[in-house]
C-alpha cells in the first residue's frame, strides 16, 4: 500500500486531498471513495500498486529452469526482464501543484526513459461500447438508461455492431444529483469489465459486459452478421449457383436479390419475376424493406414472405426454388412456387443449401460487447507531468511522448488537448475507480526519453530509479495485451 502526504488532522480523523471532496477520515475507516483509508495516522492508498513484467519468452509464458551458470534460483518463476509500473493504485496529483506520484526512470535498450504515472480524476470521461448485434437496440440519438437515469445515447450503427456512448461531463455534472451518480456507477462497472443492465428509449432492454456477449432482451446474442444482405450475395452466389434459382438475404439496412444482383448477372442467374417490397437502390440491392427489430436481420419480421409481393406472371413458373436467409444464417425457409406462384415453405432443406447456411453461420464472428475508456487529459494531469502543461501536449502530439492506460496502448485523438482511448480488456482488472464529485479515477502513463522529459520541463527533482517503485508494488502482473511494450522505441518518431 503506498502512502500518500497528510495536509491536517482534526481529532484523530485526518484529511485526505486526493481529490475535491476533502474528506476527514478516522483510523481504520475509509473515505467515501474508497480508494484512501486511515492506518494509524497514516493515509494509505488502498488499491494495490500495480507493475506490469514482461518476461524473456514470448507470450508471458514461465522460461526454462535456469541453468548453473546462471547461479542459485532466486524463487521467481516468473523471470522478469522487463518491469513497468502503471498508474494503477499509484495516486492522483490533487489538487494539482504536486508532482505525479511516480516518476520514474529505467534503461530500455541503453536508452534512459522516464515514465511519469499517475490516476487521473476524469470528470471529461465517458465509455464508447459496441455492441455486436443485428438487433434493433433503439433510435440514433435515443436515451440510454440505468435505474431509469439517462447516461448516454445510441450512436451510429457500423455494420454488424450498434454504438453507444456513454457517459460525459454533461451527464456526470450537468443533471440531477442522481443522474451524476448513476452515470459514474455505470461507467466504473463497464470500465471494471463488470455487468450492467440498461434500456434504451423506443428499442431494447439489454446487459453489456465487456469482452462477452450481450444480452439483449434476455436473449444472449450468439453472432454478428457475415456482411449486409448485398455483400452475403456476393461473398456465396457461386454456392447458390444451380441448386437454387433465387436467393433473398433478409437485412434491415440492404436486402440482397440474387437474380437481380451484379453478382447473380455475372454468373447468369435467370431473373425470376421476383418483386421485393421496399425501396430499390441499385440492382439486387434494397433499402426499407421492414421496420427496424429484432427479428430476421434486424427487421421487425417473423415471416419474411411479408416482404414479397407478387411474382410476375411473365416470368416466374411453378417449381421456382427460392431460398430466404438471415445475414446471420440463424434464419432461413425454402419455397418453391405452386401452379398459382406462390412460395410453399419447404420441410426440408436441400443438403447444397444447408451446406451454404451453415457456412454463413460460420463465416459469423462470435458477438461481444467492447467498451472503450475515453477521457480528456486536462490540467491536473498535465500539471502533475511539467510545469509547463502545453509542452506535454505538443510533445504527445509530436510522438516523443507515448500515452498507456494501466499499461495499455491508448489512441490519442488528434486536434488539440491529450483525449485518449483505450480497450479496458487490454488493462489490468480493476483499473478504474471514483470519486463522489463525481468522476471516474483511471490510470494514465506518459513515457518519454529523460532528455525530452527535461525539454518539456518535467519535475526532474521528482525522478526515481524504477527499483524504488517496484519496492512499493503489491501486484505484479503478465501483459495484458499483446502490443508493444510502453518503453519500446517502435512507440516514438526516433524509434521508428
Amino acid at each position: 500500500m503506498v502512502k500518500q502526504h497528510v495536509e491536517s488532522a482534526i481529532n484523530g480523523k485526518i484529511r485526505c486531498d486526493a481529490c475535491p471532496v476533502m474528506c476527514y477520515i478516522a483510523d481504520g475507516r475509509s473515505g467515501a471513495c474508497d480508494r484512501y483509508a486511515n492506518v494509524a495516522g497514516d493515509l494509505i492508498r488502498v488499491d494495490p500498486l500495480t507493475v506490469i513484467e514482461a518476461t524473456l519468452s514470448d507470450g508471458g509464458k514461465v522460461v526454462p529452469f535456469m541453468t548453473d551458470s546462471q547461479g542459485e534460483w532466486d524463487g521467481d518463476i516468473v523471470h522478469s526482464a522487463r518491469h513497468f509500473v502503471t498508474a494503477v493504485g499509484a495516486g492522483t496529483t490533487y489538487p494539482d501543484y504536486k508532482p505525479a506520484p511516480f516518476i520514474v526512470s529505467q534503461k530500455q535498450d541503453g536508452i534512459d526513459m522516464v515514465t511519469v504515472v499517475t490516476e487521473g480524476i476524469f470528470s471529461y470521461c465517458g465509455a464508447k461500447v459496441k455492441i455486436d448485434t443485428d438487433r434493433f437496440l433503439g433510435p440514433e440519438s435515443a436515451a440510454v438508461r440505468v435505474e431509469g437515469e439517462p447516461i448516454g445515447h445510441v450512436m451510429t450503427g457500423e455494420y454488424g455492431s450498434q454504438m453507444l456512448s456513454l457517459g460525459g461531463v454533461h451527464h456526470l455534472t450537468g443533471g440531477s444529483k442522481k443522474e451524476g451518480r448513476v452515470t459514474c456507477d455505470a461507467l466504473l462497472q463497464l470500465c471494471n469489465r463488470e455487468a450492467v443492465e440498461m434500456t434504451i428509449d423506443g428499442g431494447s432492454s439489454l446487459i453489456v459486459k465487456a469482452g462477452t456477449a450481450p444480452i439483449i432482451n434476455g436473449v444472449e446474442e450468439q453472432r454478428m452478421r457475415v456482411g449486409c444482405g448485398s455483400a452475403t450475395i456476393g461473398m456465396f452466389a457461386k454456392q447458390w449457383l444451380g441448386h437454387v434459382d433465387e436467393v433473398v438475404v433478409v437485412d434491415d439496412h440492404i436486402t440482397g436479390v440474387l437474380s437481380e444482383h451484379q453478382a447473380g448477372k455475372l454468373l447468369n442467374v435467370q431473373p425470376t419475376g421476383i418483386k421485393i417490397k421496399g425501396r430499390r437502390s441499385t440492382p439486387g440491392r434494397y433499402f426499407q424493406v421492414a421496420e427496424p427489430g429484432t427479428g430476421w436481420g434486424g427487421t421487425n419480421i417473423s415471416d419474411p414472405l411479408s416482404i414479397i409481393g407478387d411474382f410476375d406472371q411473365k416470368t416466374a413458373y411453378p417449381g421456382l426454388r427460392m431460398l430466404m436467409v438471415s445475414t446471420t444464417g440463424e434464419q432461413f425457409g425454402y419455397y418453391v412456387l405452386d401452379e398459382n406462384l406462390v412460395p410453399i415453405l419447404q420441410s426440408t432443406l436441400p443438403a447444397p443449401l444447408q451446406q451454404s447456411v451453415e457456412i454463413i453461420a460460420e463465416n459469423c464472428e462470435p458477438a461481444l460487447a467492447s467498451v472503450l475508456f475515453m477521457g480528456g487529459a486536462g490540467g491536473s494531469l498535465r500539471a502533475g507531468v511539467t510545469t509547463n502543461p502545453v509542452r506535454l501536449t505538443r510533445s504527445v502530439k509530436d510522438a516523443l511522448t507515448h500515452v498507456s492506460c494501466g499499461g495499455a496502448p491508448a489512441y490519442v485523438w488528434p486536434g488539440g488537448g491529450i483525449t485518449v482511448m483505450a480497450d479496458v480488456m487490454d488493462m489490468p482488472s480493476n483499473s478504474f475507480g471514483y470519486v463522489p464529485t463525481p468522476a471516474l479515477v483511471a490510470p494514465i502513463e506518459f513515457t518519454m526519453r529523460r532528455t525530452d522529459y527535461q525539454a518539456l520541463g518535467g519535475h526532474m527533482e521528482a525522478i526515481v530509479p524504477i527499483e524504488e517503485a517496484l519496492s512499493l508494488a503489491e501486484r505484479k502482473l503478465a501483459p495484458v495485451a499483446d502490443r508493444a511494450w510502453p518503453t519500446d522505441g517502435r512507440n516514438f518518431r526516433w524509434g521508428a
